[in-house]
């Protein structure tokens, strides 16, 4: 079989210091791919010249495009990884469908508002185009052996699964997305949360609470919490996969990263070969089983359908907040409801 043509959309520079202008995160995807024999980097596009030059350079291949659109249409890549702010994410992604890509990899969250998210979404299921997100943890040993115990039942049936981090929708789109993987990808049935946004924070232009709490509870009875900012540290750890006979912790601080607590035993340290909850590897994994996925025509666990399980969490929390009490799931908004909020003067956080 030829080797799969990759094109990047949105290359940036390296900062001095990643964060929330910018983590170069198609130099991550690009070093992934490099380990591939099955594929062959060959254009990227970007705004500024100069960033898809030395990306360009860098990765060996000379076409570079100020817009994306022409080289999708010189170039007709295999596979497009998408690695620009979520507000660029739907017209991108549509268009790229529109254009016939096989395969679209984009970094999460998936869009800014949850219409968005949805016609990205259909578009590629519409030409047939597989569209994944970067939901990377998926191939980490912390989180792939706590779901293997938790199978195994070694916690007994699940109950309730809880997380912290610092916020529901740049760094809470993993935890949201991790959770759903443990409880086998089961719909949302509501969702309740009240949240903090009295200081500006924006990550990668979008606006993030500063402060949330949410419960939520699954269609299979299971339950969710999840707490931001400073109430994060009310939960203490990455994850905490709770059973009637025992818990799972993932990245409780100063702990080991993964143990396992079963009923009539003590803690457990389970080996996890040296990884964390941030890697190492897991993007190489990602992006291994992205092409795999092209080659064989098998979905990925990182699948459109599993992202929107996600971002609706994400959003129905935030609807939550404006209309000051429970969401029934589905969702029936369009927008995002925290910008909303803003930007009418019912949060008015402070700048700078």
């Amino acid at each position: 079989m030829a080797q799969l043509k990759v094109a990047f959309i949105g290359t940036g520079k390296v900062p001095e210091k990643a964060g929330p202008l910018g983590y170069a995160m198609a130099y991550r995807h690009a070093d992934a791919y490099r380990l591939l024999d099955d594929v062959q980097m060959v254009a990227a596009a970007d705004i500024v010249e100069e960033n898809g030059r030395a990306f360009a350079d860098k990765y060996g291949f000379s076409d570079v495009f100020a817009d994306y659109n022409e080289m999708l249409a010189e170039v007709k890549p295999d596979i497009v990884s998408i690695c620009t702010w979520p507000h660029l994410h739907e017209r991108m992604v549509i268009d790229c469908a529109q254009a016939g890509v096989p395969a679209v990899h984009c970094e999460k969250p998936v869009a800014d508002t949850w219409a968005g998210a949805g016609r990205m979404v259909e578009a590629c299921k519409q030409s047939g185009t597989k569209l994944t997100f970067a939901h990377q943890r998926r191939y980490g040993k912390p989180f792939s052996l706590a779901k293997g115990m938790l199978d195994e039942g070694r916690i007994g049936k699940l109950q309730k699964i809880e997380w912290g981090v610092g916020d529901l929708y740049d760094y809470g789109s993993h935890n949201f997305d991790m959770a759903n993987y443990f409880n086998d990808e089961c719909n949302t049935k509501w969702v309740l949360c009240g949240l903090d946004y009295s200081q500006e924070k924006l990550i990668f232009g979008a606006h993030n609470e500063n402060h949330a709490i949410v419960v939520f509870e699954y269609e299979n009875g299971v339950f969710g919490m999840a707490a931001t900012g400073d109430t994060g540290g009310s939960v203490g750890c990455h994850h905490r996969i709770i059973g009637d006979a025992g818990m799972i912790e993932i990245g409780r601080a100063d702990m080991p990263v993964l143990r396992v607590l079963s009923a009539g035993s003590d803690w457990e340290v389970i080996d996890v070969e040296g990884e964390g909850c941030h890697g190492p590897n897991f993007i190489e994994r990602c992006i291994a089983d992205v092409v795999d996925c092209v080659k064989t025509g098998r979905e990925s666990m990182m699948n459109a359908d599993n992202a929107l399980r996600a971002t609706e969490q994400i959003f129905a929390a935030w609807e939550s907040v404006r209309r000051r009490g429970l969401v029934h799931l589905p969702l029936d908004i369009d927008d995002n409801p925290l910008h909303a909020m803003v930007e009418s003067g019912d949060l008015k956080p402070a700048k700078g």
